[in-house]
Order: structure tokens, then sequence, then C-alpha cells
């Protein structure tokens, strides 16, 4: 009896409102600091920030980061990568870059550069075959490493190629490092739509301005008849654009082209750059361009 008293009484010690604030009206403006959490701050040397996500593997999200990148530079930004996927990094190879980063005399990562992109990945730091076997407090470190120790060199836009999910880093991220705009990629397929949308409400709940959705892998046209097919089905992503307010920045349709070019380390936007393929980037570019520079 008495045991059951007492654990009642803790209950009501240690409920959900330990400030007593009122549950009703609008909620008090309590400083992030105060609540515990980190401040936002801009990334050193850098003007804006960009977030390309997806919630879902597979997408082609890292393919469509590095082609938005190069496309950025070719209307004249200054333009950077970062690779925040610890587990999975892509963009060495999608860059044709290796070797470990060399240090700045002031302990800073010296970004490797290919087509005019600076870029900063786990992939330099360990060996393509070796697995990153790390629990979540080492994740987080090396993630706070690369946010906050790259010399960066004066930027006008770091692409965040952001991992699969909703978890630790894309928190930590949207937590620390202001962030400027964000954009989902997504196959027309529902079984990835069910994830892009978690995605589309993470940014809300945080307060990062969604810029919109990119459509990859949209239609097939056969090489040989020209016969054209949507393998992953039919304006999936613009349904959910128009369902949840946002805007359809573009679609990428599924070639051959577009993946060899990526295993090949020399992107579309690079490999071929007045093709149809880079222009469907370079139109993605332009529309990210107005959004977040104005």
């Amino acid at each position: 009896m008495s045991l059951k008293r007492l654990f009642t009484t803790f209950r009501s010690l240690a409920h959900e409102n330990p400030l007593g604030l009122p549950r009703s009206g609008s909620p008090p403006q309590i400083p992030r600091i105060l609540r515990g959490l980190p401040t936002k701050k801009p990334i050193k040397d850098v003007s804006k920030v960009l977030a390309v996500s997806s919630a879902k593997g597979g997408v082609g999200k890292s393919t469509i980061a590095v082609n938005l990148a190069l496309a950025l530079v070719r209307q004249g930004k200054r333009t950077g990568i970062l690779d925040t996927d610890i587990f999975g990094p892509s963009i060495p190879k999608l860059l044709n870059l290796s070797g470990e980063p060399r240090l700045s005399p002031h302990n800073q990562l010296i970004p490797l550069s290919n087509y005019g992109v600076k870029s900063m990945s786990m992939g330099y730091l360990v060996g393509e075959e070796a697995p990153v076997a790390w629990r979540g407090l080492m994740v987080m470190k090396a993630m706070n490493q690369m946010l906050n120790e790259v010399e960066w060199g004066g930027l006008d836009v770091l692409v965040l190629d952001l991992p699969p999910g909703t978890g630790d880093v894309q928190i930590s991220i949207t937590q620390q490092v202001i962030v400027d705009g964000a954009l989902i990629v997504s196959t027309p397929q529902d079984i990835a739509l069910i994830d892009a949308v978690k995605g589309i409400n993470m940014f809300k709940k945080v307060d990062i301005p969604l810029l919109g959705m990119v459509q990859n892998m949209s239609i097939f046209t056969c090489p040989n008849c020209q016969h054209a097919t949507h393998i992953f089905g039919a304006d999936g992503v613009e349904r959910e654009c128009k369902k949840h307010g946002i805007e359809l920045l573009g679609d990428v349709p599924l070639n051959a082209s577009i993946c060899q070019d990526a295993d090949r380390g020399k992107p579309t936007v690079v490999s071929d750059p007045t093709g149809v393929l880079a222009l469907a980037f370079e139109g993605i570019a332009e529309k990210v361009s107005r959004k977040i520079f104005g």
C-alpha cells in the first residue's frame, strides 16, 4: 500500500510539465538554450545552405544533389557539397575523388575539389571498402566535425547531401545549422512517397523552408522504339506536391546514361552539358537559386 502511494506521488512530481507552464493558449517563446537545445548558427564562410533529402534510400538523391551542385557552378555560384551520410558516402565516387584531406594551418579539413565543386565526405577519411561500424555518439561527433571544422574558403551555397531517414543526423543538422532551404527527391512510386512525406513533415516541424520536390526516374523512354513507360508510376510526386502545397521543382527521367555517368565519376551536367538531361538539372537549379538567393 505504501509503495503504491510512493509510486503515485513520484509520478505526480515527474509529470510532463515540470515548469508548470500553461497548457492553453499560445505556447511561451522560451529561448532554445533554456530548452536544452543548441543555438542554430551559420556554417563559417558559407552564405547559403541547401539540404537535399529523400528520407528513402535508393531514389537517386545523391546523384541529384551532385548534378544540382554542378548546375549551380554553371550559374557562377561558388558551390560546395557536404556528404552527411556517414555510413554510406557516395560523393567521392560521384565526383571521382579519393585521398585523405589535408589540414589547414588552422587545423581545419581542406575540401577536395573537382569540376569546380568543393566537397567533404566521410568517404575521404576511411577506405572505400571499410565499414563505419560506429554507434550514435561517434557518428554525431564526426558529423559535428564535418559541419564545423572544414575550411570552405568562401561559398555562395553549400549543398548538404542528407542520408536516408529522419534520424540523428537530420535532427542534429536542423538544430545546429541555419538551413536556408530543403528539397526532397522521390520517385513516383508510393513506397518511396511514404517516406518522402515523412521528410516533408520533418522539415515543416523544424521550421526549415521547403523549396519543393524533385521527381526522379519519372519516365523511361526506350532507346530503340522510343516507347515511353512510367516504370515507377505516373505523377506521384506531383500529387504529393499539390496535397502539401509545395512546388514540383522538376522531373528527371530514368535514363541509363545518368547511371553510367555517375558510376564513372563524371556526372551528367559535366559529361553532356548541353544535353536534355543536363538541362533538366539546370532547370531545377534555376528554381532553387531564385528561392534561396531571391
